[in-house]
């Protein structure tokens, strides 16, 4: 077939076809079923579809499915350009140049700002975010560290939370040294009193900041004035519905504020910036990201914006709640893929976190890594280069559509409540966000949401980075939590740590390895890994041939815990009789590494080790153990 029968929409050369049984989705189910069986999957539970058997439920209640195809059809997502602006503002997309690529600065030395902004804007950077008050430079300051940027190339977004009436003077009051008119300005106030109330634990009541934004505004009608902030509820654990639903929530709230204070509708939204997190999940972030613009249509055409004023100017952050600060170098990973998530889903200007932002203050590599990641990608992986490139594919289409009407309905949910600043007053969006964090946290405690270096394949061994710490005090009372996911993981190697350098011993568990090496060893491998993700270290002692051997080796060693390690067929023989032996040599806690099943109960068994288990608490009551006095230990026992 010739290229213009393709570009015609004909069908694939048959040929290529031959030999092959049609592709139909009860072929599909006939060899998903196949494999579910030979995975041990029971013939009753079988009775169910493998759609049913296979789907994923999300955090905002509705199924991921394992296939995807063109039935059921999906709704037209339209054209770039056009309404619901699913697939961008722009005809072109970003093709002509890329995203903007935002650099985050936290510095509160601004002899060091000063060097980094030249740095990031010499190497790459578009646009600068910049933390003032509390959280990053001081105020007074401002202007100093800005004294080498070109304000009328590279715009500053500030993030002064409280602060942002005396950082809006000092920015503006900075252009006006650099000579820049008043309609030249291009940078972003970064004004959210919606966000920084909740963070403080506070009553929001944006009015008090609108009328300033709007008083600032005069005269500037390029000057952004507020951020409608999402990763409020993505950095305390909260769905990305919730995210979406919120986002739009604070759109809709500072819409108000800034008409209600003097400003024109069309005009209130082109100075209103939506931030958005990415994380690892890509294509949840692709779906969002699309979703987010068509929900945000919506409203405007509620309030009877014309489809050329119905604009949103949406900023991708990558997750610092998926950061770890144990082996983080791994976040380089988590955050390349959330930076093409974010570019793939048409994301306007994206920052991404460099790899030790959950240590403290970030070092030049590190900054440097991160400003690469998204020249990389544009550069070199030409990922602009093709406008909405998840379009038309089932799962994202079907994903965005799912993740709107969930989004939609929290949005509703939270103008039911009274809006946004409400929901934050009464604790309504903390409760809401709070409920998933306990699934989510119940996930990753049960490792069904593994963290790569803290919860699976963890290296005791690493060295661990310093960084000076970054700015800013405890949380307020009340404020809305800051969360990461690996925290409960972390806090256990933490201290395992503590009492590894008080002692200079490891906290260590012994490995019962019962039988062969070919019996033991996947069982022996997983519960190393699983101990590590502790801070507990494994004792191997290889092939143990009876349970009495187990118990010498074990009395041998002077552990207090031991883990039978071996197959089903030896368990059947000799569990019960090797937990006695053990327990008789002196371990304080037996576990069996495997599945509780009938013939892995065994009289002396005190728990499981086995995939799925509740982990954390698993390891948090091995380190009560193993980190006891043990002369408080025996007493205990005696008693």
């Amino acid at each position: 077939m010739d290229v213009s029968d393709r570009a015609a929409g004909g069908s694939t050369d048959p040929r290529l076809a031959e030999g092959f049984p049609a592709a139909t989705r009860e072929r599909w189910r006939e060899l998903a079923s196949a494999a579910l069986r030979r995975s041990g999957v029971s013939e009753e539970r079988l009775a169910d579809t493998p759609e049913a058997l296979l789907a994923t439920r999300t955090h905002d209640g509705f199924d991921i499915a394992p296939l995807y195809t063109a039935e059921p059809a999906q709704a037209d997502p339209g054209y770039p350009g056009l309404p619901p602006f699913t697939r961008g503002y722009r005809p072109e997309g970003a093709v002509l140049g890329g995203w903007d690529i935002r650099a985050r600065h936290t510095d509160p030395d601004p002899r060091v700002l000063r060097s980094r902004l030249h740095d990031d804007l010499m190497n790459g950077v578009g646009s600068l975010w910049i933390a003032v008050g509390t959280s990053g430079i001081p105020a007074a300051s401002l202007g100093d560290s800005l004294a080498d940027v070109h304000l009328d190339l590279a715009p500053v977004v500030l993030s002064a939370g409280a602060d942002y009436a005396d950082a809006a003077r000092a920015l503006l009051r900075a252009h006006t040294d650099a000579g820049i008119p008043d309609s030249g300005v291009r940078s972003h106030l970064g004004i959210d009193p919606l966000a920084t109330a909740a963070r403080l634990g506070e009553r929001p009541d944006p009015a008090d900041a609108a009328r300033f934004a709007a008083e600032c505004a005069r005269g500037r009608p390029h000057l952004g004035l507020f951020v409608a902030d999402g990763t409020l509820v993505h950095e305390a654990g909260g769905s990305p519905a919730q995210e979406l639903g919120t986002a739009i929530a604070a759109g809709t709230a500072h819409l108000r504020a800034l008409t209600e204070a003097g400003l024109g509708l069309a005009d209130a939204v082109r100075r209103i910036e939506f931030r958005l997190s990415a994380d690892a999940d890509q294509f949840s972030v692709i779906a969002g990201l699309r979703a987010v613009r068509a929900m945000w249509n919506q409203v405007l055409a509620a309030c009877g914006l014309p489809p050329e004023q119905r604009t949103l100017r949406l900023h991708a952050v990558t997750s610092s709640a998926m950061t770890t600060r144990r082996d983080p170098h791994v976040n380089m990973v988590r955050a390349t893929v959330a930076c093409f998530a974010a570019g793939v889903g048409g994301a306007d200007s994206v920052t991404v976190t460099p790899f030790d932002s959950a240590i403290g203050l970030s070092d030049d590599f590190a900054r440097r890594i991160a400003r690469n990641t998204q020249s990389l990608l544009i550069e070199e992986s030409h990922l602009a280069r093709v406008i909405d490139p998840a379009g038309g594919s089932f799962y994202v289409e079907s994903l965005t559509r799912d993740l709107y009407r969930a989004g939609w309905a929290f949005f509703q949910e939270t103008e039911a409540a009274g809006g946004l600043a409400a929901a934050i007053a009464t604790g309504m969006l903390r409760e809401r966000v709070d409920e998933v964090w306990q699934r989510r946290r119940t996930d990753i405690a049960h490792r069904r949401a593994p963290l790569t270096g803290v919860s699976e394949f963890p290296d005791l061994e690493e060295a661990p980075l310093v960084r000076p710490p970054a700015p800013g005090g405890p949380p307020a009372t009340g404020a809305f939590p800051v969360r990461r996911y690996a925290e409960d993981f972390e806090a256990l190697r933490d201290r395992a740590d503590l009492q590894t350098g008080d002692t200079g011993h490891r906290p260590t568990a012994f490995l019962a390895t019962l039988g062969p090496v070919a019996a033991h060893t996947a069982r022996a491998s997983f519960a190393a890994n699983l101990l590590a993700a502790g801070g507990i270290a494994a004792d191997r002692p290889g092939p143990l041939d009876t349970p009495e051997a187990a118990a010498r080796a074990f009395a041998a060693s002077g552990h207090r815990v031991a883990v039978l390690c071996s197959s089903d067929t030896v368990y059947a023989e000799h569990a019960e009789a090797a937990a006695r032996a053990l327990t008789g040599a002196g371990a304080r806690r037996v576990l069996l590494a495997g599945a509780p099943r009938d013939t892995h109960r065994a009289a002396g068994v005190d728990g499981f080790a086995h995939q799925g288990c509740d982990a954390v608490a698993l390891l948090t009551d091995l380190l009560d153990l193993l980190t006891a006095d043990p002369s408080a230990t025996s007493q205990g026992a005696s008693a």
